[in-house]
């Protein structure tokens, strides 16, 4: 493993970015997992800093490749991808880090207590930080009522917390590495209807002042973004507000009114 290649090496003269704002631009993008198989043909799209971006669609469709490429797991074939203005192939994989951030729909916590858990979006918070961190996404309470507080081992991946606690803990990291771009990959999809509840409010604020892509099935957390993206086979199919989709005749439509009868 030492040996292999990565397959996104790191440029030899990186271009510095202090301060990330958060814009991100798909310049004719392609990109195929296999040369026979393309997921993205030839995409364009801006994303503002500050925007909060909803993507839906099937299976299939591209939305996790799109965060993928965003969070440089993956280069494009062609085109390129900028943040910023700057190619994310340009940009030290530090920098990169620093700007972007991905929260799974897995919250994956190690060996240790709350606190270090927390600690690993930045190293060198101080415990007022991690504090005011989790307080920021509403996880406080849950952890003062642990045995030990803030120092509770969490156990092996978490097991002592719930799912929707282990969520609040890895928002609460999020939160604290204070990241210009935000990912969030279906990070409500293996929650009960009362967990995520739970992380609703936590979601917003950790949302708020950054640019964000939320991939969701669930339509309570396309609510609260600023913008819908319908993807299918690499293609953007709908674009507008939640409300201007909702109320037109589209795929999202309808989605949304199947959703809406699920809770009937």
């Amino acid at each position: 493993m030492l040996e292999e290649r990565p397959s996104v090496p790191e440029p030899t003269s990186p271009h510095p970015l202090p301060a990330a704002r958060g814009a991100l631009v798909f310049d004719r993008v392609r990109f195929a997992y296999r040369e026979d198989r393309v997921i993205l043909p030839e995409f364009d799209l801006r994303i503002p800093a500050g925007q909060t971006l909803a993507l839906v669609g099937t299976t299939g469709a591209g939305k996790s490749t799109l965060a993928k490429l965003v969070a440089r797991f993956y280069d494009p074939n062609d085109g390129a991808l900028t943040l910023d203005g700057v190619d994310l192939r340009e940009l030290s994989s530090p920098d990169l880090r620093r700007a972007i951030v991905m929260v799974t729909q897995e919250a994956y916590l190690f060996s240790g207590s709350v606190a270090q858990n927390i600690e690993l979006g930045k190293p060198t918070a101080t415990r007022d930080e991690v504090v005011a961190a989790a307080r920021a996404v509403g996880a406080h309470d849950f952890i003062t009522s642990l045995p030990d507080g803030y120092d509770t081992d969490v156990s092996k991946r978490g097991g002592r917390v719930s799912a929707g606690q282990r969520q609040l803990i890895s928002f609460a990291r999020a939160f604290l590495a204070n990241p210009a771009v935000l990912i969030l990959d279906e990070a409500t999809a293996q929650l009960d209807i009362p967990s995520e509840r739970l992380v609703q409010q936590g979601l917003q604020t950790l949302l708020a002042d950054r640019t964000a892509i939320i991939i969701a099935h669930r339509l309570s957390t396309v609510a609260i973004a600023d913008r819908v993206l319908v993807m299918e086979h690499g293609r953007i199919v709908e674009d507008g507000s939640p409300e201007e989709l909702t109320a037109g005749t589209g795929r999202f439509a309808t989605l949304h009114a199947a959703w809406r009868d699920s809770l009937v």
